[in-house]
């Protein structure tokens, strides 16, 4: 019993700390829109559509506040999506049921970690289903983003490299391969095209930060680069600072309208 409740711990714990991360965020944040030159200046952008996935325990409506922080006038055709995981138990917490993509075999997650693929695979499927809705909306799909935290920052790397065509980006942040390098032969040339972002914190101690480099590596073999960025006192959390980074990482491959 009490080891079940101290590996819960840390989720629960990762929870808060990553809300108020935010809320110290959005605190330090300009208003949006405020200046009446931008207006003038920046071209007309497409609609453009970011899918954020949360991290193991989390919500999707709990990470809804990150959208307030792309302020840029670029952003103002962006329609965002926070989906929840379903509630399933998870391995790592003795079968405990929670919000959880696919199952998580231990925690701290290492390079070397098990990795549920069946379930990967599954959790791909429906995050490609949200994509595809949005495609057949009228958005063009380089003007997609898909975006997560951790367990999403893994169902992230494997939804982009796993979609059948080139995507705006996919941003992964303290995340890890959630599979092996088997899985390189099923990515077709067009998914090899998508930009990817990996940010990790040094001081991560839940997903560690050696899982992290161990992904340019694999991107690399399967003939893909991607840009990776070390954050050195940064724990399993999202900070400010990789935020506004994201932020014109996006800005600078969004589409303008025809």
């Amino acid at each position: 019993m009490n080891s079940t409740i101290l590996l819960a711990k840390p989720i629960a714990l990762l929870a808060v700390t990553f809300g108020i991360t935010i809320f110290l965020v959005l605190l330090s944040q300009p208003n949006p829109y405020s200046s009446s030159s931008s207006k003038s200046t920046n071209p007309i952008m497409a609609r453009s559509f970011v899918l954020w996935l949360h991290g193991l325990g989390d919500s999707g409506p709990a990470n809804e506040p990150i959208k307030t922080l792309f302020t840029s006038p670029e952003f103002r055709n962006t329609l965002w999506s926070f989906p929840s995981a379903p509630s399933t138990p998870v391995s790592c917490n003795y079968g405990a049921v929670m919000p959880s993509w696919f199952d998580l075999h231990e925690i701290p997650v290492t390079a070397d970690s098990p990795k549920d693929e069946s379930g990967v695979l599954k959790a791909v499927q429906n995050v490609h289903a949200i994509i595809d809705k949005e495609v057949a909306a009228g958005t063009n799909p380089n003007n997609i983003f898909v975006c997560g935290f951790s367990q999403g920052g893994a169902l992230t790397l494997a939804s982009v490299l796993m979609y059948p065509r080139t995507l705006g980006g996919g941003a992964v942040f303290s995340g890890w391969v959630p599979f092996n390098s088997s899985m390189i032969e099923r990515i077709i040339p067009e998914a090899k095209k998508t930009p990817i972002l990996w940010s990790h914190g040094m001081a991560d101690r839940t997903v560690l930060f050696e899982a992290g480099q161990a992904g340019p590596p694999f991107l690399e073999q399967a003939g893909l680069t991607c840009e990776f960025k070390a954050y050195p006192r940064l724990g399993h959390s999202i900070s400010n600072e990789e935020l506004r980074y994201l932020e014109s990482w996006i800005k600078t491959r969004l589409q303008s309208a025809s």
